[in-house]
């Protein structure tokens, strides 16, 4: 984790304190559980919780253990049976590290995936905001990167709008994809531990029972959520692409917010760069290739092998303390992006028309004239214009094939905005509901 690109809320989830926290967690609910089945006295499991509740957990002691251990999990209990006395010798009873390990990793997952559905929240209020500030704002939709047909800047954002709603949902499944848990015991056979201690600490710590685990939890559901924050970070760029393109010099209709004092370039001072944007694309690249390492995760040997531990410590913190960045730096954009109708209308106007070709085309067709032969009528009055030799309107009325089929006043009727925008309310409608 990068301090730079992190937000204090989701890097907390990441803390060792809070990894600790969450080991004690699970191991408290677990031996109240079973001394619940007679296994441990209740008077342990009570003094585990008295003494562990309000502990503060030395993170530099356990690491000191560590060192001579060189095991996490036994280093933890170590520290914490000098918290706890005696009675520490029921903590545990009957699990193996992963079920620690796992069932707190996936605490973590969950608690990562709350922030960043809560994250695509603000990004939506922003984009709808935005949506329907600019829902007639017409502008220049663009194929290939040259001039199509004319589209609103509120539909751009509309559409950026069901994409992230989708972002959402996925994020939704993701979070339920990981909320498992697994208090199985060594190869997941429940052998020196009852299954009912696994469905009370999943029900504590907010989770639900790992159907059958092999001492781990599957790892295609993380291979699920990574690919997941993978996807949602694709979106991210999409839109980010959007901006710069829509900020260049030749294209200004929109840029990001400049504030006052800010400099855009060490050698140029009239420079105005998209560079907030521009860093959400190289921010949407890491996150993307935390995809693979959680995919190959999937192949364990056997009941298990650590093959993946050294993976999820980097990808867990670093994929979505990246994702929880990107997407409140999004939002930011989003909310105090200038947009310049202006020059939009000046930049659908710089073909001289051309933008209106399908619609004489269609004129054409249904009054009589052939496709093929349509085709060439309106091509060829077209490339003019393109090379700057002409208005496409008075090229067309000039042109004795045209008008043989359409009146000059017709010709004109093609040119009309308002006919590219009859069906945004449908449109909106689609994506926001019936709210105006």
């Amino acid at each position: 984790m990068i301090p730079r690109y992190s937000r204090p809320e989701m890097t907390a989830i990441w803390s060792p304190e809070t990894r600790f926290r969450i080991w004690f967690e699970i191991e408290a609910h677990a031996t109240t559980a079973l001394a619940e089945l007679g296994v441990v006295p209740k008077e342990a499991a009570a003094k585990v919780w008295e003494k562990g509740r309000d502990a503060v957990f030395d993170v530099a002691r356990i690491d000191e253990i560590e060192r001579v251990t060189k095991h996490d999990v036994i280093a933890f209990l170590t520290h914490l049976a000098e918290i706890v006395g005696p009675e520490a010798r029921f903590v545990h009873q009957g699990m193996t590290s992963s079920d620690v390990l796992d069932t707190c990793l996936n605490v973590q997952l969950v608690r990562a995936a709350d922030l960043l559905i809560a994250d695509i929240d603000g990004l939506l209020a922003a984009l709808k905001r935005r949506a329907f500030e600019h829902k007639l704002t017409p502008t220049i939709g663009r194929s290939h990167g040259i001039h199509a047909e004319p589209v609103t800047f509120g539909l751009k954002l509309a559409q950026a709008y069901a994409e992230f709603e989708r972002a959402r949902a996925r994020l939704v499944a993701a979070r339920a994809e990981v909320a498992t848990c697994a208090i199985s015991g060594a190869v997941g056979t429940f052998a020196n531990i009852d299954p009912r201690v696994e469905e009370y600490v999943a029900e504590k710590m907010g989770l639900v029972p790992e159907p059958v685990s092999t001492q781990v939890i599957p790892r295609d559901r993380h291979a699920m959520f990574f690919a997941v924050l993978g996807v949602v970070a694709s979106s991210i760029e999409r839109l980010a692409i959007e901006v710069r393109h829509l900020q260049r010099t030749e294209v200004l209709e929109a840029e990001e917010y400049f504030s006052e004092g800010q400099k855009g370039s060490s050698a140029m001072p009239h420079k105005r760069n998209p560079v907030l944007t521009e860093n959400l694309t190289g921010l949407a690249r890491m996150v993307r290739s935390y995809a693979l390492p959680a995919m190959e995760n999937v192949a364990l040997w056997h009941e298990r092998d650590i093959s993946h531990s050294s993976v999820e410590r980097m990808i867990g913190p670093d994929a979505t303390v990246t994702l929880d960045f990107a997407l409140a730096r999004l939002t930011g954009v989003v909310d105090k992006l200038l947009v310049y109708p202006e020059q939009m209308q000046r930049n659908l106007d710089r073909l001289g028309g051309l933008v209106h070709s399908q619609r004489v085309l269609l004129a054409l067709t249904q009054a009589g004239v052939s496709r093929e032969d349509a085709y060439r009528l309106v091509q060829r009055n077209a490339m003019p214009v393109w090379r700057g030799e002409g208005d496409f309107l008075t090229l067309l009325q000039a042109d004795r094939e045209v008008t043989a089929a359409l009146k000059p006043e017709a010709i004109a009727e093609c040119f009309d905005l308002g006919y590219h925008l009859k069906h945004v309310d449908t449109i909106f409608r689609r994506v926001f509901g019936s709210e105006k």
